[in-house]
């Protein structure tokens, strides 16, 4: 393990315990450990906060990663290919219906199967690739465009509590996630870290070209197809979770990238860690900026996100 990433962990561990005792209010770490069966419901509720924001920064940077590298495009990331206007159709026919007072489980299973049923689609019209990536982006940009007109329709036809419903969970909440979807979902991100360390090469490869990667060995279309469709899966994994959250999968890649280099198998772990720290920063500060009312998480990340990035492209502009 290299220097930078026993960093990133030891910040990240920093920032988890940070997450846990600033809230609302502020408590120490020796007033859990001193009186932590009355303050044991206050900690689970801050940890599994903290341990989502990890498991969902820490997904979407690196399907942002991934994406941005097999796409080779900068301005890819995990909601370029309309994941995020699928998932929200799925979500909000899931209020819209009625199926959220019925099952508990209704809107992230409804966000998920609208997000894959956006990427089979993407996929399908793109041909696999078939004609570069440049169909698969333009494919995945029209998706996203013709999702969004009907989510419209749809909220035409929702009601007062399902429209803030919709609302809410458009604009990203880590404070409701189930510990069902969470554990899952962290399980799911040390496997996607697992594949994507061992495919390293082959993202390598791929992300010099087609042809490139034809010459090394590889099969282009095959990899494009697995890589994307994996990356999607994590990213459509984190919506059914807790929402759409921008931003975090555009710019740490970018950051990791211009800090690090750009071979993979020195920062697929990096990238994970420093968007699991990001995330983590913004919801700290979601909680803390407003004692009266919390800022959805989605609002934070574009607030910094959307000036970093900006920051970032005048850099290399000048560069």
């Amino acid at each position: 393990m290299r220097l930078r990433d026993i960093i990133a962990i030891l910040l990240n561990i920093a920032l988890l315990i940070f997450g846990i005792c600033w809230g609302a209010r502020w408590y120490s770490p020796m007033a859990f450990l001193h009186d932590f069966e009355n303050m044991r419901p206050l900690f689970m509720l801050r940890f599994q906060r903290m341990v989502t924001a990890i498991t969902i920064g820490g997904s979407l940077s690196l399907a942002g990663l991934i994406l941005q590298a097999v796409l080779r495009n900068p301005l890819a990331e995990p909601f370029t290919l309309g994941l995020s206007g699928g998932a929200s159709i799925g979500a909000a026919l899931a209020f819209v219906l009625g199926f959220y007072s019925k099952w508990v489980f209704a809107v992230p299973i409804g966000a998920f199967l609208g997000a894959i049923s956006t990427l089979i689609i993407v996929l399908w019209i793109s041909r696999c690739g078939r004609n570069g990536t440049e169909s698969l982006l333009l494919s995945g940009v029209i998706a996203g465009t013709i999702a969004s007109n009907v989510l419209v329709q749809i909220l035409s036809f929702a009601q007062n509590e399902e429209l803030a419903g919709i609302t809410w969970w458009t604009l990203g909440d880590l404070q409701g996630t189930d510990p069902r979807l969470l554990w899952p979902g962290v399980v799911l991100l040390f496997v996607a870290l697992i594949m994507f360390r061992c495919m390293a090469d082959k993202i390598d490869a791929i992300a010099l070209g087609e042809a490139q990667a034809f010459y090394l060995g590889g099969n282009p279309r095959k990899l494009t197809v697995v890589l994307v469709a994996a990356a999607s899966f994590l990213a459509a994994e984190t919506v059914a979770m807790a929402g759409i959250i921008s931003f975090c999968g555009l710019i740490i890649p970018h950051i990791v990238r211009q800090c690090f280099g750009c071979i993979h198998r020195h920062i697929v772990l990096t990238t994970a860690l420093w968007g699991a720290a990001f995330l983590m920063i913004c919801d700290i500060l979601s909680r803390c900026i407003s004692t009266q009312h919390e800022i959805p998480i989605g609002v934070m990340t574009a607030v910094i996100g959307g000036p970093l990035f900006l920051w970032l492209l005048n850099k290399q502009h000048h560069a």
